[in-house]
């Protein structure tokens, strides 16, 4: 259930490397076939912002393939432990501590393949153009403009509502269809999260722009490897803290514990028939990851 919980991590940099190992955590049927195939989605997505040139696209390739390579060998199996942990449970008796230790376990493990990843990010920050960091630019005001079509449009209550069909449409995925009346009891629970979609834009256009000035200076100073690793990281760990508002901090915690608790209360209304639909999509991602792993 980690797809509920999960925040994005957001930062571009911390993207380029594990769009595909993210999508692990989303709860879709698209995601162990979107992993087999990982190495060439993530190099098409990163091209979609930078657009590389012909000198680029081999070692681009290659660092992408290292990153994967080393996920395979490392950490699949780790998912499996993680999953399998999930599996055994008693869904009845789940409760909301539970569900915030398995995030933070989700989390530390995103922040694992970031610090992998920052010696191959290090050196694409440092072969960007001016040209090509204001393609990123144009790409980020244009998820912008999509992020505010669909999170920023319409009053509190159609906002609700579009939040409550997303999470609904991600239990369906786990659990199966759901009564009427479990619907109306998620729906209370979606909507006691916090909503401030505005702080999500701003938290969003504040990591694009930290990203595009680190970039550029890295692009007119050339620091080393080494200092460009230390940048790298630097900003990872701010993005994480929210580069130091408490405000945002807090609210992100509390959406944070809300949409563990109402997870909690979704396993607690499920019937007999829902868990064991539960069971076995989560023993077909064990499958799938097994498999991976042993490839």
């Amino acid at each position: 259930m980690q797809n509920f919980i999960t925040r994005p991590l957001g930062p571009f940099a911390k993207k380029i490397s594990i769009l595909c190992m993210t999508i692990l955590l989303l709860g879709c049927s698209a995601a162990r076939l979107g992993y087999s195939n990982g190495e060439m989605i993530s190099y098409w997505w990163l091209d979609s912002y930078v657009d590389f040139d012909s000198e680029q696209k081999p070692w681009v390739k290659s660092h992408i393939d290292q990153v994967f390579s080393w996920h395979r060998k490392t950490q699949l199996k780790e998912y499996v432990r993680l999953i399998s942990r999930t599996q055994h449970r008693d869904l009845g008796t789940v409760t909301q501590a539970d569900l915030i230790d398995d995030y933070k376990d989700a989390k530390t493990r995103v922040l694992m393949i970031a610090d992998r990843a920052v010696p191959e990010l290090a050196d694409l920050a440092l072969a960007l153009n001016a040209q090509q960091i204001s393609n990123i630019e144009k790409k980020f005001a244009k998820s912008n403009d999509k992020f505010r079509k669909e999170y920023l449009h319409g009053d509190t209550e159609s906002r609700q509502e579009f939040r409550y069909k997303k999470a609904l449409k991600q239990a369906e995925y786990w659990f199966g269809n759901f009564s009427k009346e479990q619907e109306a009891k998620i729906r209370i629970a979606s909507d006691a999260r916090p909503l401030n979609n505005d702080l999500l834009m701003i938290e969003r256009v504040n990591r694009q722009h930290e990203l595009i000035a680190l970039l550029k200076k890295i692009q007119a100073e050339k620091p080393g490897r080494e200092a460009t690793i230390a940048m790298l990281k630097k900003f990872v760990a701010a993005t994480v803290d929210h580069f130091g508002n408490k405000q945002h901090q807090a609210f992100f915690d509390e959406s944070t514990a809300a949409t563990a608790g109402m997870v909690a209360n979704i396993m607690h209304i499920a019937t007999p028939a829902q868990k064991t639909h539960f069971v076995r999509t989560l023993q077909d991602w064990i499958g799938d990851f097994n498999k991976l792993a042993a490839a």
